[in-house]
């Protein structure tokens, strides 16, 4: 078996990726968001001419062989481009076996537990706080994630005063029957990373996420070494797309959870790999996959399965004011019950693309030659 063609439908948002095979099976994939119609050309550049006549299901050794064929080009695009690759295959062999993901890595498809993750900062403490009371009701959540300090902010706030004010209303409202994150997205430097963090705590918060600038790494262990004696978690690498990066986090224990994101970092098997390391230092691994396009879909089949998962998958409580392109992606969708997403029991993924919004988006396509 060969892959004989890979296809690529694709918007500003989203790149829906198929790879067929020369016996005729086929497999969907999605590359990292944002940007996604350039990952599509980069992928068709970049990635599929290694690819093409390739084995499908020997996705571990062209998941090593690309990056050393493009090794002049180490950056994001390529890993973006890579993941549509990657899970795609993954896919095309669930479909094969007649299991899913999940399966295929030795895991159970069953409900698992989500944190509800805002991703707004523009909205008061007030009104933030409301609305995760109003999903704690309706959807069960017990755990929240709120966002903190302004986003590369260098030590300013989204406005003056929010971030202690969101720390002590949601420490209020919600510490005694919800676990609560934070996450700083490269907020600050240090010394005030230090200084938000000893607050967390004061207000029953556990998990903080991104304190310092993610390419920092030596800042970044210094505020997790400070708030270690607080057991505040410090966790990131959502960014981090270069394994020989995630080995050095990981060996200078800069975190103490392991974040990485399935399609930013070039796929499944990638992820896996970073999951191992992780688990071989003590770290549990807790992935980045803040919007509802297919990059939940693959988060919750890999913690369904791998050793050292963290408590919860992060699950994006945001609807189509904020994400309007995440809508219609696919089916069927993802339902909050009880605090808990099933993974899809389907084969492959689970999911079909919906049809609609393949034939409006852009369509290109690589084929085998001969």
């Amino acid at each position: 078996m060969k892959i004989e063609s890979i296809e690529t439908c694709s918007t500003r948002y989203v790149c829906m990726v198929r790879v067929r095979s020369d016996s005729g099976e086929e497999g969907w994939g999605q590359a990292a968001p944002y940007h996604a119609d350039i990952t599509a050309r980069v992928l068709h550049r970049q990635v599929a001419p290694h690819a093409l006549g390739a084995d499908p299901l020997d996705i571990d050794s062209l998941m090593r062989r690309i990056p050393e064929e493009e090794h002049k080009f180490p950056g994001s695009y390529l890993r973006r481009a890579m993941g549509g690759l990657d899970t795609a295959l993954w896919d095309l062999r669930g479909k094969l076996e007649g299991r899913s993901v999940c399966e295929l890595l030795g895991g159970t498809p069953r409900p698992m537990r989500v944190y509800g993750s805002s991703m707004r900062r523009d909205i008061t403490p007030r009104d933030e706080v409301e609305r995760l009371l109003r999903l704690r009701d309706e959807c069960g959540y017990d755990a929240f994630k709120f966002r903190i300090g302004r986003e590369c902010g260098h030590d300013r706030d989204q406005w003056p005063g929010r971030t202690e004010e969101i720390v002590a209303a949601a420490g209020k409202a919600l510490r005694d029957e919800a676990d609560l994150l934070v996450d700083a997205n490269s907020g600050y430097a240090p010394a005030r990373a230090v200084e938000v963090g000893r607050m967390l705590a004061d207000h029953g918060i556990r998990h903080f996420e991104e304190p310092c600038p993610y390419w920092e790494l030596e800042q970044t262990r210094e505020v997790t070494e400070a708030l270690a004696p607080l057991d505040v978690d410090v966790t990131g690498g959502e960014q981090d797309c270069d394994l020989a990066t995630w080995r050095r986090i990981i060996d200078m224990r800069a975190v103490d959870v392991a974040q990485p994101d399935v399609c930013y970092l070039g796929g499944l098997t990638r992820t896996l790999r970073v999951a191992a390391m992780a688990r071989a230092a003590g770290l549990p691994c807790t992935p980045h996959s803040a919007n509802l396009s297919l990059v939940t879909v693959f988060t919750l089949h890999m913690m369904g399965a791998i050793e050292g998962a963290g408590p919860y998958v992060e699950f994006t409580i945001e609807g189509s004011d904020y994400y309007p392109w995440q809508d219609g992606l696919f089916a069927p969708a993802l339902i909050v019950r009880d605090g808990k997403v099933r993974i899809p029991d389907g084969p492959g993924w689970g999911v079909e693309i919906d049809r609609g919004w393949l034939e409006r988006a852009a369509y290109a396509v690589s084929k085998m030659s001969g």
